[in-house]
């Protein structure tokens, strides 16, 4: 008795190339949607994200978001809206800028920044560049 070949023709073949198909392409698709981050999701270092080693060393308290207006300037510090000249704990929030703000409490003074890892600094004009 002679073994049987499978064949091209054969439909058991056929068979499991699609079913070998569609374990692929179940398992690829998976993989594919753990990969993806999601694009507008924050920074880990805003909002409830890890916490930043400059603002560990404010006292945990986290600047998210600066309002500035011609008639009130407010800040959003660790979830709560805080005014110009309100409290926040024990600390009076005394300025406000588009970048930090500073929180004074007992004659001490903690600046938040919104961006504690990124630092200002000016460039010099597209003609200067050239000009050596």
């Amino acid at each position: 008795m002679k073994p049987s070949r499978v064949t091209s023709r054969d439909p058991r073949l056929s068979r499991y190339a699609k079913w070998l198909a569609m374990v692929l392409s179940v398992v690829a698709v998976n993989a594919a949607a753990q990969v993806m981050a999601d694009p507008m999701r924050p920074p880990a270092n805003i909002g409830g994200g890890l916490a930043d080693p400059g603002t560990a060393a404010a006292g945990g308290m986290t600047l998210q978001s600066v309002m500035i207006s011609p008639t009130q300037k407010t800040a959003i510090i660790s979830g709560v809206v805080v005014k110009l000249g309100e409290k926040y704990g024990d600390a009076v929030l005394v300025s406000v800028a588009e970048s930090e703000v500073v929180l004074k409490s007992d004659g001490a003074r903690q600046v938040l920044k919104l961006y504690p890892g990124v630092e200002k600094r000016a460039i010099a004009p597209a003609g200067a560049a050239r000009r050596r």
